[in-house]
């Protein structure tokens, strides 16, 4: 279950680049420089499915995950949001605008590369490079923190939606030290 739940959260992470190719394929065919063939309606299809399990995956993730919740406050963060975002930008450019999908052999290698880019992705636990969240309005922090009732500090990466207050206390329902949505108590 948690190798499903980590594959829906990198899938989650290329929506908007999903949503890019669909749109271009389906203004393709609208303007009648493309046709419905097998390939091009497979990758419709694909694409579409790929969209809809990526919002699964994120929901799943923020709503519905079996996480403990805890209580923590907020010592030092860092909102590392835009050191992402290169990253974001120039690869959506190399998947959206360099691939012509319908033919085979680009569909083949599109396919290869985000098999490959997803199993670096989610052995490295990189859950925190997710520009749909960004669009969502999440922001990306480091964080230290500590529990409500301890003085140890610990690290980690979360997601939270606006702006994180110091000595604040927030609820946190930690998956790892890579990926985690902190809430208003």
């Amino acid at each position: 279950m948690k190798f499903i739940q980590n594959l829906l959260l990198y899938i989650s992470a290329f929506i908007p680049m999903y949503f890019l190719i669909l749109v271009n394929i389906l203004l393709d065919i609208l303007n009648h420089n493309l046709t419905f063939n097998v390939l091009n309606t497979t990758m419709c299809i694909t694409l579409t499915i790929l969209i809809i399990s990526g919002i699964f995956g994120v929901v799943w993730a923020i709503k519905f995950n079996s996480y403990k919740t805890k209580k923590i406050i907020v010592i030092e963060k860092k909102n590392t949001t835009d050191e992402h975002f290169l990253g974001y930008f120039s690869l959506f450019v190399l998947f959206a605008l360099s691939f012509e999908l319908e033919k085979v052999s680009e569909a083949c290698v599109f396919a290869l590369i985000l098999i490959l880019v997803g199993i670096v992705y989610i052995n490295n636990k990189l859950f925190y490079i997710n520009p749909f969240l960004n669009i969502l309005g999440y922001n990306f922090y480091d964080i230290k923190y500590k529990l409500e009732n301890d003085t140890m500090i610990k690290t980690a990466k979360i997601f939270y939606r606006g702006n994180l207050d110091l000595s604040k206390k927030y609820e946190v329902n930690l998956k790892n030290e890579n990926f985690s949505f902190l809430s208003k108590p």
